[in-house]
């Protein structure tokens, strides 16, 4: 843990974020002075899925325990941190206020071409591009006020400065009527650009297009609790299950699945019989080892929150 300690507390030193390292809830935390921020940096060393597991509830243990206490902090894991081209880097810094701030109401948001989407996606959100059916951009159109001048930073007038990407709808019937339901599968803003009032904009250019019945969005645990769909109307409805990783030596993730091929010496828990049982119940002949190749780890991530918005008064 000390050299992921090391490399983050480097970061924030370089950007001129005073922290200081803490012993707190049996782990290592990073606690940001202003603002007021905490860490949890999470190293990847599980050599099984099994041992993965085990590793995920003692540290969500640990999360809920500091939570209690101090609020919710931010999750940095091994991989993302070595695997992040800038976005997670810069989406940390937006979350210690170290940004240009633009404002909504001096922005414009119209549909885009999905290729143009996933470029800016690409860049700027932790976890890229997703395949979508409705794909919205919000740019730049004038600075005000106290940010009327602009300067060395600040996006020009006209810049994309935020994507946001929604499925297409899912339907079913309650008594007599169709609802069709979306989900909110992407949000990112330019990368050093913290737009005031961007999600709720996007939300509702996207309400007035698509005339939805029902929204609904998930928060990664690994980042937040979901306050920000709290504040747009989403009420919480449950948690999405954690999911197993295969991290590879690029510290690129891929999820756990039956059947993935395996090696005998890197099998999950260590078996290498045809028909033992692994993970998840799995007993046929083709599902019983889910690894990946030799030298490869396993992380187990902490679920997501369950948001959703009724547009539509139905049971």
């Amino acid at each position: 843990m000390a050299s992921l300690v090391k490399e983050i507390g480097s970061f924030l030193t370089e950007n001129g974020l005073s922290h200081s390292v803490k012993n707190d809830s049996g782990c290592e935390v990073i606690v940001i002075d202003k603002p007021q921020l905490a860490i949890f940096p999470i190293e990847v060393t599980a050599v099984t899925a099994e041992e993965a597991f085990v590793k995920s509830e003692e540290e969500w243990e640990k999360i809920k325990e500091y939570t209690d206490v101090h609020g919710y902090p931010v999750i940095i894991t091994e991989d993302r941190w070595r695997s992040d081209t800038g976005a997670l880097r810069n989406r940390l810094l937006a979350h210690m206020r170290q940004h240009v701030q633009v404002y909504a109401r001096n922005c414009e948001v119209r549909r885009i071409e999905k290729m143009e989407a996933a470029a800016f996606l690409a860049e700027h959100h932790s976890y890229g591009n997703a395949s979508c059916r409705y794909h919205y951009g919000m740019f730049l159109k004038r600075h005000t006020g106290h940010n009327a001048d602009g300067g060395v930073g600040w996006p020009e007038p006209g810049t994309l400065v935020a994507v946001a990407q929604f499925s297409n709808a899912r339907k079913w019937l309650k008594g007599n009527k169709e609802i069709r339901s979306y989900e909110w599968t992407r949000y990112a803003s330019l990368s050093g650009v913290r737009i005031s009032g961007g999600m709720g904009r996007m939300l509702k250019t996207f309400i007035e297009d698509v005339k939805p019945d029902d929204i609904m969005s998930y928060a990664d645990l690994e980042w937040s609790w979901g306050d920000a769909y709290s504040q747009l109307g989403f009420s919480l409805e449950g948690q999405k299950e954690p999911v197993t990783f295969v991290v590879d030596e690029q510290w690129r993730r891929s999820p756990v699945k039956p059947g993935m091929p395996a090696k005998a010496e890197n099998a999950i828990a260590g078996v290498t019989g045809e028909k033992e049982n692994v993970i998840a119940g799995a007993t046929g002949e083709k599902e019983n080892v889910i690894a990946g190749v030799t030298g490869n780890l396993f992380f187990r991530n902490f679920g997501s929150n369950k948001y959703r918005l009724k547009l539509t008064d139905y049971e």
